[in-house]
């Protein structure tokens, strides 16, 4: 005789729930609530400092994208380079906060409005960080040699005349010199002095900074680079890269010519560009 199960209740036909699991009218529905970032409307603001873009939310997205894998890195010290509003180096504390605890944040701008604004944002969302006004991380070098785990930088990556390059004010945040790469040329050295052995690079480029030989020049360095965000806008091709090091990619960089590396880059890139505009 078939199993009635309980007085007065339906009989359940178990064949359709294979897992063994029945659902039950009253069981509590779970939502997992998703990662949470800086939000703009607390973003603080001045005249004389860069906005939160299009370059901003891609580099963004890119943490969000490696979120997992950054909780598992479980990194200690975690730095941005050219902070501006406070926009990422904030959504980066949110993005981690509950589940690495003890991180230190640093952010770091040669624009002294921008320390300001920064701090304001962090405020704003209850989070602290140390911000500090330097051109790049020059005061820090010596202390933070080795240690920090994961730098993310927005540069200056605009191609623009050399004479504007480290102007006052905003102008500093976009003018990026021949290629947009006079800035960022003397990031690379600086990123490569704070990293620890198991440290992350996050870094904003355009197209036309020819990232493919960035990711050269710091495969003969050591370090293995991957496209973490690509998108285009009406009106630039932004490609946020992620640098780790890789004691094997030296050796790979003997085996393998400069321009085979950059037309396999290439093909990846014109790849991903393809699947966005399908």
């Amino acid at each position: 005789m078939a199993d009635q199960g309980l007085e007065g209740s339906n009989p359940v036909d178990l064949s359709k729930h294979p897992s063994g699991i029945v659902p039950t009218p009253h069981s509590p529905v779970i939502y997992k609530m998703p990662p949470r970032i800086a939000a703009i409307r607390l973003v603080s603001s001045h005249r004389e400092v860069y906005e939160p873009c299009d370059d901003s939310f891609a580099l963004v997205d890119a943490l969000l994208a490696d979120r997992t894998n950054l909780i598992e890195h479980n990194p200690k010290i975690c730095m941005e380079i050219g902070c501006g509003s406070g926009y990422v180096i904030t959504s980066l504390i949110l993005l981690l906060k509950n589940e690495v605890p003890g991180v230190h944040y640093l952010a770091t701008d040669t624009n002294p409005i921008a320390t300001r604004v920064t701090k304001e944002t962090l405020q704003a969302h209850g989070v602290d960080a140390d911000v500090i006004c330097t051109d790049i991380a020059s005061v820090l070098e010596k202390r933070l040699a080795g240690s920090v785990d994961v730098i993310v930088v927005n540069p200056p990556y605009v191609p623009t005349p050399e004479y504007e390059v480290g102007m006052e004010g905003i102008a500093s945040a976009w003018a990026g010199g021949e290629n947009g790469r006079t800035v960022i040329d003397k990031i690379l050295p600086v990123v490569d002095l704070l990293l620890s052995e198991k440290g992350w690079f996050y870094l904003v480029t355009l197209t036309s900074n020819f990232p493919a030989e960035i990711c050269l020049m710091m495969r003969k360095k050591g370090y293995a680079s991957r496209i973490v965000v690509q998108r285009s806008t009406e009106e630039e091709n932004l490609v946020i890269l992620k640098f780790w090091r890789d004691k094997d990619e030296e050796s790979r960089e003997k085996e393998t010519s400069s321009s085979s590396f950059v037309s396999q880059f290439s093909k990846s890139l014109s790849s991903l560009m393809e699947k966005q505009w399908r």
